[in-house]
């Protein structure tokens, strides 16, 4: 099973020294849709509830989340970096939330090789991909998926859940069975990603032996 999304130090770092200016993100308000309710906790934990489902995320003491009339505003007590960088992290991350719960989200993977393919079993994935032997993935259950297989196109899964970061480490693993190569395009794709190509060694070119 995939663990919960944590933020590392090492990750955070990163983003302070690159993301900052997120707060012009933080500044924009999130409206609540039908049906969605959003809780604050006397702990700084936030809730969303939906017809997808629910979502927690803790977020930083000394940033603040307030709804009024159905609009949620995230603010920060200063201007330091890192208030400025925990400022648009936790507004994005809610507004990803809010639509979590309310639409959903949704990835599509092809799989491109010959003789490659995947097979569904109740809650698993079953891989083809030029191993010796099948490779067996159990999904965790807040991630719903399809299977298509059509004469002529690769094998394809669509992946749906209402939790965006769950869903993106699901299509990371998966990719990392087989990752794109960048010669003949081989490997777990997302549907419509242009890969960078490059072009393969040619016979009898400058470097080649003479007989």
């Amino acid at each position: 099973m995939i663990s919960d999304f944590k933020i590392s130090e090492q990750s955070f770092d990163g983003f302070l020294k690159t993301h900052y200016k997120m707060s012009r993100i933080g500044k924009l308000p999130i409206s609540l849709p039908n049906k969605v309710s959003l809780e604050v906790s006397k702990g700084k934990l936030v809730t969303v509830k939906g017809p997808k489902g629910t979502l927690t995320q803790q977020i930083d003491g000394d940033i603040e989340v307030a709804v009024d009339n159905g609009v949620v505003s995230v603010t920060r007590p200063t201007d330091q970096k890192r208030h400025r960088a925990l400022h648009g992290l936790y507004r994005a991350l809610i507004a990803n939330m809010v639509q979590g719960v309310s639409q959903g989200y949704t990835a599509t993977l092809e799989i491109v090789g010959v003789g490659w393919k995947v097979e569904t079993a109740s809650n698993r994935l079953l891989f083809t991909l030029g191993y010796s032997h099948p490779i067996d993935m159990a999904l965790p259950p807040e991630v719903k998926f399809t299977t298509k297989m059509e004469k002529g196109l690769p094998p394809m899964i669509t992946l749906e859940s209402h939790d965006k970061q769950l869903l993106g480490q699901v299509c990371a693993k998966i990719r990392t069975f087989r990752t794109p190569e960048p010669y003949k395009g081989k490997g777990i794709r997302f549907q419509g990603e242009e890969l960078r190509r490059k072009a393969g060694k040619t016979a009898g070119g400058k470097g080649a032996k003479k007989k």
